[in-house]
């Protein structure tokens, strides 16, 4: 049984929701007090596992491995293997193609082969180093040019097809084409990947993992050890963020800790070195685009023809959900009337990339942007009169996926605000005008929408349960499946649970999340944390709500509509009882004050084979202006300013969610400017450290920087409390930054469309320029 949802919560007065409160960590945060893996109290007798791999080579057939040395090595307890798993030797999410450890070949640089358990983490670290192994070399293949040459992917193909792209190509007045790389991005969690597993009674295990998919960390390491799931516990009370690089990936580590756990009977620990972690982890999915637009001579787009050449590495890993989101956010924000968005999920022999925030979207907006931009250069026209004159409207509302965007009018209302309140067309003004007298320095500027689905694309991960309790002093105990990486979910569905009660928040207690109170649970991703955990738990706290009032009804002989909670009370008429004496009295009556809520998102009815439905449960909406200037003699670039407007509904708690659109955009800004992985011509990771991999930092964040939320009527989809989406829609607005770069450069020759691809490094930017420069006199 289901609560129903209140009707008039949009107008009812409100004590907890909507209001700007601290996140439930905060100060623990600040005072260096927060509990993280790494921080828990170790048994006297904890072991601590280091993973080994070849140094040698990149890709090659075992021949022999020699581990005498590491055996032998002091304070080394064991030495695992593949040969040392009693279940089944693979920790992917799906497909059955990631091993725990290696067997007969070396499939990338990084590789796992065995795991030493020692003492200390410095024995096993230095033990690991003696290992000798024998590889005969194969060939890698490295890049995307590469994998289509070699015809290797670890997927079908798959596409979008909109009407007549060909008939409606051929009916267009100006085609353009052109190619870009996207670059990848390491996740850069400041908690790297950890794991604690503590062996129980009857062969069961209790696994302590930075994970944001704690049920997938039970399913993996039952698979693993070949016991039944309800054997395995996995719980996490908090992470040192995750950004999805710990959605699939803590898999592999959790499984390690656990094998050494069962194999020696000691509570066991991993904890993978920065170096380690970025050689052996995924990244963000890097992609060559190959594009072709038609238009007319307005700029209105007439048929789009887009492939995505995605680099997925050596396993399939969340490639699947990665990809299908980039086509699905292939439109952006612009009306198609005929596509052809296809994919192409290449196989290289490199880590297997994985899910980041964004989750493939942040790579097809930006091609779509580039495409606007194009066309605009070509036209000789500003690119905001091109957005605007393609954004979705009236009869053109379909995307290239079959899904009205039903609140297109939102996304035009928040992009003309955003237009007039960045003072866009003066600056544009000023700009032309600085470009025109200076030789050296180009400033450049772009606004740039975005429209982003919310909603797990595979169907079943839309679900969600919460466990509430409510005591008999009053005080509430709440568990529901997502996880808390530093977003502001426990505390957002804590104020939830204590607006139903009428309560303060001191009397919520947030507890960890734990697979042994809330079962099969869905990843904490796709932005959707809030909007299904806690819908689960206002669930679960209005069914033992409505039983106090079933039961205060028939002590007071009343209606329902005499009872009211709020500040910590419970009015009957006008009388006035604490909840604290009412859950006494119900507990005395033998009442119910516990319930397992459960919410699925409604209307989700997308079916990948016949790419048709809905997948989507809304959209949420944000723009960001951005300026930039460019140094064309060295190709350095700062960032001057950025507005950003942006939707979230009506927000749970605007001091997170400003939170979250800030360090979304900074993330993506990073992304897109100064954040390049490289690999060298054998597949080593040689951005592998903070020295040669560069996150922003504070002197990167412009210093007029400038965040407001969207006041719109909220969701029109019944959302916990009409609230959007904020995690993952952020992200996108960096694709204003690199769209501002683009005009920077485009302004050396009028016309002419740039060659820049992401990230926009000052080397990428130096090639631009000279690209264009030698067009001027060539």
């Amino acid at each position: 049984m289901t609560a129903p949802l209140d009707p008039n919560e949009m107008t009812a007065p409100l004590k907890t929701v909507r209001k700007a409160l601290p996140h439930d960590s905060a100060e623990k945060h600040v005072s260096g007090t927060a509990t993280y893996i790494d921080d828990m109290v170790e048994p006297l007798d904890t072991l601590h596992v280091v993973p080994g791999w070849c140094r040698s080579a990149v890709r090659g057939r075992v021949q022999s491995v020699d581990l005498e040395d590491v055996v032998n090595s002091p304070g080394v307890i064991a030495v695992l293997t593949a040969a040392d798993v009693p279940g089944t030797n693979d920790c992917s999410s799906a497909f059955g193609d990631d091993p725990v450890l290696a067997t007969d070949d070396i499939l990338f640089y990084g590789q796992v082969v065995f795991a030493v358990v020692a003492e200390t983490r410095e024995a096993a670290r230095k033990a690991a180093l003696k290992a000798k192994i024998d590889i005969t070399p194969i060939t890698p293949i490295l890049t995307a040019d590469d994998a289509v040459d070699a015809d290797t992917t670890v997927l079908p193909d798959y596409q979008f097809r909109r009407g007549s792209p060909e008939t409606g190509m051929n009916a267009a007045e100006e085609i353009q084409s052109g190619s870009m790389r996207i670059g990848g991005q390491e996740h850069f969690y400041l908690e790297g990947q950890v794991a604690m597993a503590q062996p129980q009674e009857d062969g069961g295990m209790l696994v302590h993992s930075s994970t944001q998919h704690p049920t997938e960390i039970q399913h993996t390491v039952a698979k693993v050890l070949g016991v039944p799931d309800a054997a395995i516990t996995a719980e996490v009370r908090r992470m040192g963020g995750g950004f999805g690089g710990k959605e699939s990936q803590a898999n592999q580590w959790a499984a390690l800790a656990a094998l050494a756990a069962c194999k020696t009977g000691r509570t066991c620990k991993l904890r993978l070195d920065r170096d380690d972690d970025m050689i052996m982890t995924g990244k963000r999915h890097d992609f060559k685009v190959n594009w072709k637009v038609g238009h007319n001579s307005e700029g209105r787009i007439r048929a789009v023809d887009m492939e995505f050449l995605s680099r997925c590495g050596y396993s399939v890993d969340l490639s699947l959900g990665v990809n299908d989101r980039t086509l699905f956010h292939a439109d952006s924000s612009y009306f198609y009337p005929d596509a052809l968005i296809r994919s192409r999920r290449l196989r290289t022999d490199t880590c297997s990339n994985t899910a980041f925030r964004g989750f493939g979207g942040p790579q097809g907006m930006l091609a779509a942007e580039r495409m606007i931009d194009a066309i605009a250069i070509r036209l000789g026209k500003d690119p905001l009169e091109i957005r605007k004159l393609n954004f979705y409207d009236g009869e053109r509302n379909l995307t290239p996926y079959g899904m009205p965007v039903e609140e297109y009018e939102v996304m035009h209302d928040l992009i003309a605000q955003l237009e007039t309140s960045s003072n866009y067309w003066e600056r544009r003004e000023a700009i032309n005008s600085f470009n025109a007298e200076n030789a050296v320095l180009k400033k450049g500027l772009a606004l740039t929408p975005v429209k982003f689905g919310i909603s797990f694309t595979l169907k079943h991960l839309n679900q969600a349960g919460a466990l509430v309790h409510l005591y008999t002093d009053g005080s509430v105990h709440l568990n529901h499946g997502g996880t808390e990486m530093g977003q502001g979910l426990y505390q957002k569905v804590a104020q939830v649970v204590a607006e139903e009660f009428g309560i303060t928040l001191d009397k919520v207690r947030i507890t960890a999340t734990n697979t042994s109170k809330v079962p099969n649970t869905a990843p904490t991703a796709a932005s959707s944390g809030t909007d299904l955990n806690a819908m689960a738990a206002k669930i679960a706290a209005r069914e033992i709500k409505n039983r106090l009032i079933t039961f205060l009804c028939e002590q007071h002989q009343c209606g329902p509509e005499a009872i009211h909670f709020g500040d910590n009370k419970v009015l009957i008429g006008d009388q006035a009882f604490t909840l604290a004496e009412v859950a006494k009295l119900a507990h005395m009556a033998r009442i119910q004050m516990s319930h397992a809520g459960f919410y699925a998102t409604p209307g989700i009815t997308w079916d990948r084979d016949s790419a048709t439905g809905r997948p989507f449960f809304y959209f949420a909406f944000g723009g960001a202006c951005a300026e930039v200037t460019i140094d064309t003699m060295t190709g350095e670039m700062t960032v001057d300013r950025v507005d950003i407007l942006h939707d979230v509904g009506h927000s749970l708690n605007p001091a997170i969610d400003l939170g979250q659109i800030e360090g979304g955009f900074v993330q993506g800004m990073g992304w897109l400017t100064t954040e390049e992985l490289v690999w060298d011509e054998e597949g080593r990771l040689r951005t592998h450290a903070p020295s040669t991999y560069k996150i922003p930092t504070a002197s990167d964040i412009p210093e007029a920087f400038t965040v407001d939320l969207y006041e719109g009527s909220g969701n029109p989809q019944a959302t916990v409390y009409r609230s959007k989406a904020v995690g993952e829609p952020p992200v996108m607005l960096a694709n204003a930054v690199f769209c501002a770069i683009n005009d920077a450069v485009a302004s050396l020759v009028p016309g002419e469309v740039p060659n820049l691809d992401a990230p926009a490094t000052p080397e990428a930017i130096m090639r631009a320029v000279q690209d264009m420069r030698r067009r001027k006199t060539g």
